[in-house]
């Protein structure tokens, strides 16, 4: 079996002759000085490996490889991180190594790409545009399976327009924490993250940016998780948040890659992981100009594909309604996964008209899509404004808000189970605000 090697750099492409000389099945078909040249060469089906000379490897670069066929060797050279949970299917070549030495470890590295289960974790997305460009000779990767960890992942997402996703989000994750659960909100929203404004951190840093950077370098871990993570007290619980970008230009650092392996480390540290996601699911230009180009929409379609359920929001008007119809669509063309639960914001009978949730039902099982109705939100503009007025949630700021309730039933979390536990054993108990003295029913 013929074996074609693609080389990178200087120091890999020292080898090309010992490599030759051994008449063996690793045969050089190419040096490249530099990585565009490589992933070129890998979409169209030039090689089956790659030997890169020593330096840093990402994980975005690795899944491109991969992506392509391409299995990677790396002469070590002290540089970027050894082969291991970060770096999946990266053989590292000791320094010195000899020709033969070099070929067998090729050859076992395209080896162990084909067999199944080597392959970099959310490879094949049904996300990624770059699938398209897959070599017609390549094995269809396997389906992505669920991702280790005992953590839920659940993202919000709806259409454009506003229509609460934030606001369901964010108030989702502060049920979940007051009531007892480690929880991670995580604002991975590419165009416009408010997450941050709305808990009113004023010290607003990019969290996810800095988690993203140390998952691309495969140097994430609880540590560095937890140092990119800011702690907010909520309702007697603490939610750990992952601010979103500082300005929407800064996209490119939100690689899908990098994002999956993020999600990954939150599942083992977290109960809950809620993550606020981007409303556009459009493929962005790669595919237009058929080459390798960062993905602002990857970030979105990375969360959904990955997320173990999907919460879509619209709003219950004559405009959101449609919206929210035309992007289910999309999403299940995008994603066919995702199973989403269908959420209506800013239910009132003056958009709507008298009996609101029957005329929303009654439409949407007449021209809706086949998903049902999960939930109707009713509008409570006052309580929502006096919350992000005061950097708070519904939970602090209008405990009593029928807004408030209804996301807390969207979150499985009933309100009247937490007023017993917190006040105490025994439920036949009541305190009145105005009597600090406890009277029996």
């Amino acid at each position: 079996m013929s074996i074609p090697v693609i080389t990178v750099g200087p120091e890999a492409g020292e080898y090309v002759s010992a490599l030759e000389k051994l008449h063996g099945p690793v045969t050089v078909v190419r040096r490249v000085e530099g990585i565009p040249e490589l992933l070129a060469a890998g979409q169209a089906g030039l090689a089956r490996a790659a030997i890169l000379s020593s330096g840093a490897l990402t994980v975005s670069l690795i899944e491109r490889l991969h992506g392509t066929g391409i299995a990677v060797v790396v002469l070590a050279g002290g540089e970027g991180p050894p082969e291991g949970p970060e770096m999946p299917g990266v053989r590292r070549a000791p320094p010195g190594i000899g020709p033969a030495s070099l070929a067998d470890l090729v050859a076992s590295a395209v080896e162990g790409l084909n067999r199944e289960g080597t392959a970099t974790p959310g490879l094949g997305a049904y996300a990624d545009p770059a699938e398209a460009l897959r070599p017609s000779s390549s094995p269809p990767a396997p389906a992505p399976g669920p991702p280790p960890g005992k953590g839920t992942v659940t993202a919000v997402w709806g259409p454009t327009g506003a229509p609460g996703r934030t606001t369901v989000a964010v108030n989702m994750a502060a049920e979940l924490a007051a009531a007892g659960s480690s929880v991670l909100l995580i604002d991975a929203d590419t165009y416009g993250a408010s997450v941050a404004a709305f808990l009113g951190l004023l010290e607003e840093s990019a969290g996810l940016a800095s988690a993203c950077r140390l998952a691309d370098q495969g140097s994430l871990g609880p540590e560095g998780l937890a140092r990119a993570t800011v702690t907010v007290a909520v309702g007697g619980g603490r939610l750990g948040v992952l601010t979103g970008l500082t300005r929407p230009d800064r996209w490119p650092e939100i690689r899908p890659a990098a994002l999956a392996r993020v999600l990954e480390q939150a599942r083992s540290g977290a109960a809950a992981i809620i993550v606020d996601c981007g409303f556009c699911l459009e493929a962005d230009e790669e595919l237009s100009f058929d080459t390798v180009a960062p993905r602002r929409n990857g970030a979105a379609l990375r969360c959904l594909e990955l997320a173990d359920s999907v919460v879509a929001v619209g709003a219950a008007d004559a405009v959101g309604v449609p919206r929210l119809v035309r992007s289910l669509a999309a999403l299940a063309e995008a994603v066919p996964s995702a199973r989403p639960r269908v959420v209506l914001n800013k239910v009132r009978p003056g958009s709507v008209g008298r009996l609101p949730e029957v005329q929303l039902r009654e439409a949407w099982d007449r021209f809706g899509p086949a998903a049902p109705i999960s939930a109707f939100l009713p509008a409570d503009f006052q309580a929502a404004d006096e919350a992000l007025l005061g950097g708070s949630v519904l939970a602090e700021s209008a405990p009593s808000s029928p807004l408030r309730r209804a996301i807390a039933d969207l979150a499985d979390v009933p309100v009247e189970q937490r007023r017993r536990r917190r006040i105490g054993w025994n439920s036949n108990e009541v305190k009145f605000s105005w009597m600090p003295v406890r009277l029996p029913r």
